[in-house]
């Protein structure tokens, strides 16, 4: 995830200009979607961000290994497509920051996944820049991603990342969800999310499987939640862009499937930013750290 604002999707959506901040008193919702407000969530879920990557190189195997062995079984990971149509688990649009693509193709700048396919990508070293231990680790393919999240029983928050370069994104990751057993009622119900900062792409799938739990990445003025309310189930936001009233407007709401809207804020790495976030009554937390989240919300 990046902190910058979907401003481009959201005027798309709303025919508004960018993103607002959102106001600390609420926007009233309609009667139809509106709820009484809840009380403050005490418990919120802590999510791996990429995995640990804290701790291990971020959208590897080893990454979500290590949130497995931590005792996390919510982890969050990054899909993109090559340019032979495989999906795989990166963050970047580039390969250049995580891989040692520089190395092994120095005449390809500027490095882009989509211009990658997935065999060249498999050669690349994703692990020997995070530090030696992870040296050979790859990027992984999401149906083997999906293959390890399950041994490891674990749960998904699956963001689907610059849908606007890989069109048709949306079906290829509902494709792969179904061949490794993620979209029967089991998963679907319990252990999967998949988000955007595209409000488009989140439409896309909530359209092709109204089923799923979707996420919208970004901070809608609380005038704008009802329209998102309308395709997602949560809006998740960066920690720094909240306040306990914009938490309150979100819980005012229904989502697409009936059940109150949530909020999963990011990325959170510090025990102030825990408690603070907690306070709020979020739902979830991502973070890099997630032991760290884990102490300061169990003191």
């Amino acid at each position: 995830m990046h902190a910058r604002a979907a401003a481009a999707t959201t005027a798309a959506l709303l025919g508004t200009g960018a993103l607002v901040l959102p106001s600390t008193a609420g926007a009233q919702a309609p009667a139809d979607t509106a709820v009484a407000a809840p009380a403050a969530h005490k418990n919120p879920t802590v999510v791996a961000h990429r995995g640990a990557s804290a701790y291990a190189p971020e959208n590897t195997l080893a990454a979500i290994d290590k949130a497995a062995h931590m005792g996390f079984r919510w982890v969050e990971n990054d899909v993109q497509r090559t340019k032979d149509g495989v999906l795989v688990i990166v963050h970047d649009d580039t390969l250049k920051r995580t891989t040692n693509v520089e190395k092994v193709f120095p005449g390809r700048a500027p490095w882009k996944v989509k211009d990658f396919t997935a065999a060249e990508i498999a050669k690349l070293d994703a692990g020997s820049w995070f530090g030696p231990r992870y040296k050979g680790a790859r990027v992984p393919t999401l149906t083997q991603y999906m293959k390890r999240v399950s041994r490891n029983h674990q749960s998904l928050i699956l963001e689907i990342k610059k849908p606007e370069l890989y069109p048709g994104i949306e079906r290829d990751t509902l494709r792969v969800l179904r061949k490794t057993g993620w979209l029967d009622r089991h998963h679907v119900k319990n252990k999967l999310v998949v988000q955007s900062f595209s409000a488009d792409s989140v439409k896309k799938v909530h359209a092709q499987r109204p089923d799923i739990k979707t996420g919208f990445l970004g901070t809608p003025s609380t005038a704008q939640l009802p329209a998102y309310a309308k395709f997602a189930d949560q809006i998740n936001s960066t920690h720094t862009s909240i306040s306990a009233g914009y938490v309150s407007a979100i819980h005012r709401l229904k989502g697409p499937h009936g059940k109150r809207l949530e909020i999963f804020t990011w990325t959170v790495d510090e025990t102030a930013a825990a408690r603070r976030a907690e306070g709020f009554g979020v739902n979830g937390i991502i973070s890099n750290k997630p032991d760290v989240v884990r102490r300061a919300i169990s003191d």
